[in-house]
């Protein structure tokens, strides 16, 4: 009883006054296919060998394809369709369309299976040339035996034509298949010509075609033509939004209907969006009602498209209203309000005609809805939305207005509004003013979360500016930002791609005693290994003795570092002075490469005492030392040192000289 009250709002019909009010429309359509053959070249059936100018025969019609007088026995039929089908599996074109043109002459069509094959091999090559022959060969086909071809080729031919960007032929075809009754389920052939001539503005030609195959299934259940409720809502929407027809579209709903089909909340949208456009206050409402009464309590979709409406029509009030009936009536306050289209249609609506001040206050209302409701994102605000909907549209200035209209205005700024200008600065890489609006925020009592001082930091980093990043890293500290790794990290990496020890020490030491951040050995290492590759070797060797004092412990690349400074320095005694400190360490874990570095070092050196204690500290743990890289660095340094100097200077350093050239195998 509640749905027999509801249809006169859309003034259902009965099914017979459809189906008669379509049969009259559709026996007009009829008349047209013989225009469908006008957007061929004049020169389609011809091979074309030579190029330059023709003069081609008129456009073809379906009986013209056929040579008039001509005869074939079986026997050459025979040999044509196996000619044709023999070109075809070897892909020769032009031949398979010649023997399909002799065929097309006699009385008797070629096989099915060989016509079939021609067009969809046509089709699949998609260029315009075949896709004309493949067009033509299915209307005359239809024509003179309609079960000749495949639903799979059909829509193999029709998805050629959505490719190709051709909807006079798709329709012509269409008209085709109606006509001669050749009924392919509605989901091989209607989603092509929906999108087709939505795309290329002539909808309404698609929309008697879809007319005529639903006159079909109510008046001589044709069942396969019957489309399911997704592409009624689609025709739907092609009448609410390219036609912007409300007759058009109350008929279609009223096809539906007929059909046992019941609108969704698709369907009310494209209306809402249709009546709002028209300015049809009484209908909205209706439509409201309607919806109650079937119990749709979600209506987000439909208000979307109210405010596409509505910023269609110029009615920039019913924007702000309905944008503020959405809020209230979200229910998960986690969720988006609206999304990024919407809001991006409404920022164009405002701006086209001026009016940041009330988007200002519009957004001004929305913060206070919002300070009601819990667990509400910065990035689900209202304020977000429209202000990130300005940078997406590269109105970053706009979006600078808006934020100054509600200074102006003594309103408090959302950090939904300051969030999505920061990240447009971030984008930019604009990050001095990024900082300076981080000041900002803070003096406004805001708080930033630490996704977005990460974003900004990172983008400081790639624009190397390292100051601003500094800046925005110590207002995350101030602001008591419990994470602090992920930016501690990004700068770290960033001075150490870019070569910035100093900056690197500098900044260490002022986060050091920060218990958020997790400083380790590996840190130090970084600044020491940095400072050690730009052969500032003082600063490396100032970085370790400061890491001592703090009670870091340095490891085995610690001392790497320095080893292999210093050797590139030529400082060589320096790697003596760090061998003498920690040889008898016991936290010290010497391996192969740490041994290997100090006797190298100490071999290049001449320091050959030394050098014999790097050996026996190896022979005590059992490291193996590869002796030749050190008789190179010998001979490479001492070639002509002088035993006889040597023994009257010091007897101690002859005996240690003697032995590494005992053990190095020297003496022989």
């Amino acid at each position: 009883m509640l749905r027999g009250r509801l249809l006169p709002l859309f003034h259902f019909c009965h099914p017979k006054s459809f189906s008669s009010s379509s049969s009259s429309s559709s026996s007009s359509s009829y008349p047209e296919i013989p225009t469908l053959y006008s957007f061929l070249q004049p020169s389609i059936f011809a091979i074309r060998t030579t190029k330059g100018p023709q003069n081609p025969p008129p456009s073809p019609s379906p009986t013209s394809l056929s040579s008039p007088g001509k005869t074939l026995t079986p026997e050459d039929t025979a040999a044509l369709e196996s000619d044709l089908l023999s070109a075809l599996r070897s892909s020769r074109t032009d031949d398979a369309w010649k023997s399909f043109k002799s065929l097309a002459s006699v009385p008797r069509l070629p096989r099915p299976d060989a016509a079939d094959a021609l067009v969809a091999h046509l089709a699949s090559l998609r260029d315009r040339h075949n896709l004309k022959r493949a067009f033509a060969a299915a209307v005359f086909l239809l024509e003179r035996r309609p079960g000749t071809l495949s639903i799979a080729s059909l829509e193999a031919l029709l998805r050629a034509m959505d490719s190709a960007n051709t909807p006079a032929p798709a329709l012509a075809l269409v008209r085709s298949m109606l006509k001669n009754r050749v009924f392919p389920p509605f989901a091989a052939w209607g989603s092509f010509l929906i999108r087709i001539t939505r795309r290329n503005g002539c909808f309404d030609a698609f929309l008697r075609v879809f007319e005529e195959s639903c006159r079909l299934v109510l008046d001589e259940n044709v069942e396969p033509m019957k489309p399911d409720m997704a592409s009624c809502n689609e025709v739907l929407d092609g009448c609410c939004r390219e036609l912007g027809s409300v007759a058009a579209a109350e008929r279609v709903v009223e096809i539906m209907s007929t059909m046992g089909m019941s609108p969704d909340l698709q369907s009310f949208g494209s209306l809402a969006f249709l009546y709002a456009s028209k300015g049809l206050e009484s209908r909205i409402v209706e439509l409201d009602k309607l919806m109650d009464a079937l119990g749709f309590s979600d209506k987000m979709i439909v208000l979307k498209n109210l405010i596409s409406g509505y910023v269609k029509s110029g009615s920039l009030e019913s924007v702000s209203s309905e944008i503020l009936r959405a809020l209230k009536e979200r229910h998960d306050k986690s969720s988006y309000c609206l999304d990024e289209d919407t809001y991006g249609e409404v920022v164009k609506g405002f701006t086209d005609g001026g009016r940041i001040k009330d988007l200002a206050s519009l957004i001004i209302q929305a913060q206070e809805l919002e300070s009601s409701q819990d667990s509400v994102g910065i990035d689900r605000s209202i304020g977000f939305g429209i202000v990130n909907a300005c940078v997406g549209l590269n109105l970053l200035d706009k979006a600078h207005s808006i934020l100054d209209e509600m200074n102006a205005q003594g309103a408090p700024v959302g950090l939904g509004v300051y969030s999505s200008i920061l990240k447009a600065y971030c984008k930019e890489q604009r990050t001095a003013e990024a900082a300076q609006l981080v000041t900002e925020i803070s003096a406004a009592g805001l708080q930033l979360d630490a996704n977005s001082y990460d974003a900004l930091i990172d983008a400081s980093m790639s624009a190397q500016d390292f100051q601003s990043a500094f800046s925005l890293f110590r207002d995350m500290r101030e602001a008591r930002i419990p994470d602090l790794k992920t930016s501690y990290l990004t700068i770290m990496t960033g001075l150490t791609e870019n070569n910035r020890p100093e900056l690197m020490a500098s900044f260490l030491d002022t986060v050091v005693d920060d218990p958020r951040i997790e400083i380790a050995t590996h840190d130090w290492n970084s600044i020491i290994h940095a400072f050690c590759k730009v052969g500032r070797l003082e600063d490396a060797q100032r970085t370790y003795r400061r890491m001592i004092f703090l009670r870091f412990e340095p490891n085995n690349q610690t001392y790497l570092s320095l080893i292999n400074g210093y050797v590139s320095g030529e400082k060589c005694f320096s790697v003596l002075i760090l061998w003498t400190d920690i040889r008898k360490k016991e936290f010290v874990q010497f391996d192969h490469d740490l041994v290997d570095a100090f006797l190298y070092a100490m071999v290049k050196g001449g320091f050959f005492d030394a050098a014999m204690q790097v050996v026996e500290k190896a022979q005590e743990l059992k490291i193996f030392i590869d002796k030749w890289r050190h008789k190179q660095a010998f001979m490479e340094n001492h070639k002509k040192l002088r035993i006889s100097k040597i023994r009257r200077r010091n007897f101690r350093k002859l005996e240690a000289l003697i032995a590494f050239k005992n053990w190095a195998g020297l003496n022989a």
